[in-house]
């Protein structure tokens, strides 16, 4: 009975063997045929996603192009700015938005759409929002009748303020008094705005009026007018790299680097 038995437990144990193998070798193949593929595909979906929405609702990346904001910002400084603050989500289908978290205030630096040209974007300091009035004398800021103290201020060109015709823009909302003294003497309202002198004006609803730290190289609100606060993109947070731009002398690039400036704050 043993001599009959063995063989069938032989059989038996082979026949399992083989059919393990079989299951085990399907299982490999569609593991390595297919579900790599699919899992691969999972990830790189799941990151596109979050890219698009942290690029959409949170962080985005900006170059500064100009010395308009020095000694804030360089020229060639790269920024990581924060979208969220002020952005107005739009609701899907119906056409509504939901208000921004905050509303910029004075002293804020703010990324915006150009008025004059939408597809391009400046950084400039919030000096005024809606129902303030602002002024400068001899380049020093009024707001509100009180003098600012702005420590963040450059004036590389200070003795240079000429008169320029972009300024004009500016009497449709100057205060009831601006002109008073001309009407007094008889003579008609002349108003004679330039770089560092112009105002009392008043900032309209839903606008701001921006002005570059570096006040004497910097095209800013003085003459073209007011941002409308739905062309806000943003606020800076940090500088995440930052090069001399348009170096002549002939040098590697790490020494273009302005590495102290790497991880800085914007403030």
């Amino acid at each position: 009975e043993r001599r009959v038995g063995t063989p069938v437990m032989v059989r038996h144990d082979a026949h399992r063997e083989n059919a393990l193998r079989a299951a085990n070798g399907r299982s490999r193949r569609r593991t390595f045929s297919g579900g790599w593929r699919w899992d691969w595909a999972k990830g790189v979906l799941v990151a596109v996603v979050l890219f698009v929405g942290v690029r959409t609702f949170v962080v985005d990346a900006y170059k500064i192009p100009s010395g308009s904001m020095e000694r804030t910002l360089l020229a060639g400084d790269f920024v990581l700015v924060n979208t969220w603050g002020y952005r107005r989500v739009a609701l899907p289908w119906s056409g509504g938005r939901v208000p921004a978290p905050r509303a910029p205030q004075a002293g804020d630096m703010v990324v915006f759409a150009w008025p004059s040209d939408p597809t391009t974007h400046f950084v400039k300091r919030v000096v005024g929002g809606p129902g303030d009035t602002l002024s400068m004398q001899g380049g020093t800021l009024w707001r509100n009748g009180v003098r600012l103290q702005e420590r963040y201020v450059s004036h590389t060109e200070p003795q240079v303020d000429p008169m320029v015709d972009d300024f004009r823009w500016q009497r449709g909302y100057l205060t009831s008094t601006a002109l008073a003294a001309d009407r007094v003497i008889g003579i008609p309202p002349i108003y004679r705005p330039s770089r560092d002198n112009w105002g009392p004006l008043v900032v309209p609803p839903e606008q701001l009026f921006v002005l570059g730290d570096n006040r004497d190289r910097s095209l800013d609100s003085r003459y073209w007018g007011f941002v409308p606060t739905h062309l806000l993109r943003g606020t800076p947070m940090v500088v995440y790299f930052s090069v001399i731009p348009n170096r002549s002398e002939p040098v590697s690039w790490l020494s273009r680097v302005r590495w102290d400036r790497l991880g800085s704050r914007v403030r």
